[in-house]
């Protein structure tokens, strides 16, 4: 865990990022149907996703990267973001919310776990987890390896990158077992086959 908490993820901007302006769209259809009041931002980054999301409901964020959150903070006083590990208690801190979005986080985690433990922790009875990562599937791999490509998605010199490579299958039996019941998974960017990414959304009951 030391060795984790070492390495930052680096913000050159507080605005949004092409990954960020990939999955919005799919967000922000998923908050309209939801309508929470209040959300929690688990990896909140540079603030960016919070701060788009602050005019319809009230956004409390946190990142483990010292320098994304004074990023955020001088950004986007008016929000709370502040430092903070998805392996914290964070209810006894925070509180419980209506939904909690974690967008392209849990790839990065040693104890996907406990990141999944504090998802349900976190959530009201009846409320919605959106949770993103980047999709896997046979013929996307398959495609990757035949074009020579596989050493350049699984980039193992990237210092904090990716170490879990989930599936739709890896992904629900994670939060099923943390107590959250799945109800869809969505895909995006690109064609479905090959998509950047997936969101999972779920429930506490």
């Amino acid at each position: 865990m030391s060795q984790e908490k070492n390495l930052e993820y680096l913000y050159d901007s507080h605005e949004t990022n092409d990954s960020h302006n990939i999955l919005l769209p799919a967000v922000d259809k998923i908050v309209k149907e939801f309508s929470p009041a209040t959300v929690f931002d688990l990896g909140c980054g540079n603030g960016s996703v919070a701060k788009h999301l602050s005019d319809r409901c009230v956004v409390t964020g946190i990142d483990p990267s010292t320098s994304a959150v004074a990023m955020a903070n001088k950004a986007y006083p008016d929000i709370r973001i502040e430092s903070g590990s998805a392996y914290d208690d964070l209810r006894a801190r925070y509180g419980t919310f209506d939904m909690v979005l974690s967008l392209e986080v849990v790839e990065h985690l040693y104890d996907p776990r406990a990141f999944a433990k504090n998802v349900y922790e976190l959530l009201n009875s009846g409320g919605t987890a959106v949770i993103s990562t980047p999709y896997h599937g046979y013929i996307k791999n398959l495609a990757l390896a035949v074009t020579g490509r596989m050493d350049a998605h699984f980039w193992a010199l990237w210092d904090g990158g990716h170490i879990k490579f989930w599936s739709f299958r890896t992904l629900e039996i994670l939060l099923k077992e943390a107590g959250l019941e799945v109800s869809r998974f969505e895909r995006v960017g690109r064609i479905p086959v090959l998509a950047k990414s997936m969101i999972v959304i779920a429930k506490k009951p």
